[in-house]
């Protein structure tokens, strides 16, 4: 038996961040996951620590956009027809806030935040000794069509309100910030404030190594044996069971599935993603991420070469990998640089949590004392993990919080 003040479900970035962040506020916490930690979307991801980012994920208003996607043309977003009449009813309230004045409420949340996530890792990775892994490098936006490139007025705009800098490029400009890139008929935003890392893994491994050597203990479990007792919490795991008087739920796309049993029911959607790596042809490199907005796919310069990372696909968790949509975005990423060969091995999928204001649960739970919520990063969890699991660490210690928070309040689903 082992007593704890608190327990950390998860151990992804966000989970792994709030353990760390309460066991140096001298809390005791037993972090708990089924797998080793950062083996989810934390280990997968594209690796940006993004200082833009002011405009959520859009519902398609284009009708081409929307037959693209309906016909399976699209290599941005792809889905099964049966996880999408599940999604019906996610789908219309992320439909709503699509709307201007949605966006820009989110627009002024996530700007509070993401103003401190560079200090925040910067911070982290000196603690942790992981500096080696990120690279002050920008990155690059890249549009296909001038239709492409007016849509992404909006981030601009905010950006502009934010002050965040970003530098517009044309075709002939292009390979002047990337030589690597082949810019014909494409033009950019380049983003140079924003960070990226060679190995998002290694970051989540760096963290989690120094939790423990500072005290935190680690266990692997199943969350759903989680089991509340008056004022106490207790869950069984496989070096025996835990008593705690509080419990952190940040399990990801898992989530939803362990706060229902509590009584809190959240309207969580999992956007699946994949990422490949290839090697470089000869001459051909990257110095900094690359995202092609409108095929919603990402090339990032990693330790095992250059990630390839997919957009958006709604099919089950447990489904095989939509290797259609890794092909596709395959081709079109071999329009614009000079991708080598592919690394032998499967495609690596994964789950990003998306509630459908795309801004993530962080707080007490509204019905049941003693627990606590920090899920649903979507797109941006690598991002803001380390910042909001230092949010919730010091509202659980009794501080003000570095960022507002009541906007991300578990209530405003549950009232």
């Amino acid at each position: 038996m082992t007593k704890a003040d608190i327990i950390v479900l998860g151990a992804g970035i966000v989970g792994v961040s709030t353990a760390f962040h309460l066991r140096r506020r001298g809390f005791s916490v037993c972090l708990v996951d089924r797998g080793h930690p950062g083996e989810g979307a934390s280990f997968g991801n594209a690796g940006i620590v993004e200082r833009n980012g002011f405009v959520p994920p859009l519902f398609p208003d284009r009708l081409s956009s929307l037959l693209q996607v309906a016909l399976h043309q699209s290599t941005a977003v792809s889905y099964s027809p049966a996880t999408l009449w599940n999604l019906r009813a996610w789908l219309k309230a992320f439909r709503r806030n699509s709307e201007a004045d949605k966006v820009h409420h989110y627009a002024w949340t996530m700007a509070s935040l993401r103003k401190l996530v560079l200090e925040e890792h910067r911070t982290l990775s000196q603690a942790c000794s992981s500096q080696r892994f990120y690279r002050s490098s920008g990155w690059l936006h890249l549009y296909r069509s001038s239709k492409g490139y007016s849509e992404g007025e909006d981030e601009r705009h905010y950006a502009r309100i934010f002050g965040v800098d970003y530098h517009e490029l044309s075709s002939e400009e292009l390979p002047l910030v990337e030589p690597g890139l082949s810019g014909r008929g494409l033009s950019g935003v380049f983003w140079p404030e924003t960070m990226s890392v060679s190995n998002p893994a290694a970051v989540v491994e760096a963290v989690w190594r120094t939790f423990i050597q500072e005290g935190g203990q680690f266990f692997r479990g199943d969350a759903k044996r989680l089991r509340r007792h008056r004022a106490s919490w207790s869950l069984k795991t496989l070096r025996g069971e835990i008593f705690a008087d509080a419990v952190v739920v940040a399990l990801g796309p898992w989530s939803d599935d362990l706060t229902a049993l509590f009584g809190d029911r959240f309207p969580l959607a999992v956007k699946r993603g994949y990422h490949v790596h290839f090697r470089p042809s000869s001459g051909g490199s990257l110095s900094r991420p690359v995202v092609d907005i409108e095929n919603g796919f990402v090339l990032t310069p990693m330790d095992k070469g250059i990630r390839l990372t997919t957009g958006v696909d709604l099919s089950p968790m447990d489904a095989p990998p939509n290797e259609t949509q890794v092909r596709r975005a395959t081709v079109k990423a071999r329009e614009i640089f000079r991708l080598g060969k592919k690394d032998i091995g499967q495609v690596w999928a994964g789950g990003r949590p998306c509630l459908p204001d795309s801004l993530p649960v962080l707080g007490a739970s509204p019905s049941t004392p003693g627990l606590w919520y920090n899920f649903g990063h979507g797109h941006s969890g690598f991002t803001l993990g380390p910042l909001t699991g230092r949010m919730l660490a010091e509202t659980i210690a009794g501080q003000e919080p570095c960022a507002e928070a009541a906007a991300l309040s578990p209530a405003r689903f549950l009232v």
